[in-house]
C-alpha cells in the first residue's frame, strides 16, 4: 500500500536521507561515550564513568527514535557498521585518549550532531513535516546541553 501523509516521496527521500546521517551520527557517538565510559581512568573516573554512562543510554533510546522515523517516512533505516563509517560526519576513536581527550571528543561530537540535525530540521521544515522538526528539535536541545556540561569540564 502507498504511504499518503501529505509529504511527496522526493521531500520524504531528502527527509530519511538526512535522518540516516543523524543516526549515523548519533550510533557513532554512543559507541565512542560507551567506549569512554568503559575504558575510563584517573582522578575523573567515577564522575565522567557515571556521566558517560547518562549519555550513552540517551543516546541509544534516541537511535531509535531517528531510525522509527525514518521508517514512518517508508525508507530503510541504515543499521549496519559499514552504513554508519559512511554516513558519520563524527569519526571513530580508535584509541584510548585521557580523560581530557575523551570530553575534547565528546563535545566534538554532540556539537557536529547538532549541526547534522540543524541541516535536516531545514529539510523538514521546508516540507511541512512536523514530526521530523519536533525530533530533531528535541535532539538539537540534548546535544547542544550535553555539549555545554562536557565543555565545562575543560574549563
Amino acid at each position: 500500500m502507498a504511504i499518503d501523509i501529505g509529504i511527496d516521496q522526493k521531500d520524504r527521500k531528502k527527509i530519511a536521507d538526512g535522518l540516516s546521517k543523524l543516526l549515523a551520527d548519533t550510533y557513532t557517538l554512543y559507541l565512542k561515550t560507551h567506549s569512554f565510559h568503559w575504558n575510563i581512568t584517573g582522578s575523573m573516573f567515577n564522575s565522567l564513568h557515571t556521566m558517560f554512562e547518562t549519555q550513552y543510554n540517551e543516546l541509544w533510546s534516541a537511535a531509535d527514535v531517528i531510525a522509527e522515523r525514518i521508517r514512518s517516512l517508508d525508507f530503510p533505516a541504515p543499521g549496519s557498521y559499514s552504513q554508519f563509517v559512511k554516513l558519520a560526519a563524527i569519526k571513530e576513536e580508535p584509541g584510548v585518549p585521557d580523560w581530557r581527550g575523551m570530553v575534547e571528543q565528546l563535545v566534538d561530537g554532540h556539537e557536529t550532531a547538532a549541526r547534522t540535525g540543524r541541516a535536516v530540521f531545514k529539510v523538514a521544515d521546508k516540507a511541512d513535516d512536523q514530526p521530523t522538526a519536533d525530533l530533531v528539535t528535541q535532539r538539537l536541545e540534548a546535544h547542544e546541553k550535553t555539549a555545554w556540561m562536557l565543555r565545562s569540564l575543560l574549563k
